[in-house]
């Protein structure tokens, strides 16, 4: 299987029944029942997240016995998260010659006389 792409990490960030049904995989494996039920979707429809999550890397599937339970996988958003660092550090430098002209821009308080 070829490494998940930025593209489809964040295709598959862009839902946020996708999103909440990471955030439930962060606390731990679970079956496809078990993520269908706060979303009150059919097994079906969770199953359809589930694959656009797994093709873009960021679930996997288990065996056990009879169950297939899903887990996180941490690495692609790893990855998206190192993209939007350089973003951010941008950003940061871009703000603080911001802040740092609009100091210079305020007045000065008038000196107290001795």
């Amino acid at each position: 299987m070829p490494a998940p792409s930025l593209d489809s990490t964040f295709a598959a960030l862009a839902d946020p029944t996708r999103r909440a049904i990471l955030a439930r995989l962060a606390q731990g494996e679970a079956s496809v029942m078990e993520l269908a039920a706060p979303f009150g979707l059919t097994q079906p429809a969770v199953s359809k997240h589930l694959k656009v999550l797994e093709r873009a890397g960021l679930v996997d599937v288990g065996r056990a016995a009879q169950k297939r339970p899903r887990r996180l996988r941490a690495a692609p958003l790893q990855d998206a998260a190192a993209f939007l660092d350089a973003y951010r550090a941008h950003w940061e430098a871009t703000y603080a010659q911001l802040d740092a002209l609009l100091d210079a821009l305020q007045p000065k308080p008038p000196s107290a006389p001795d």
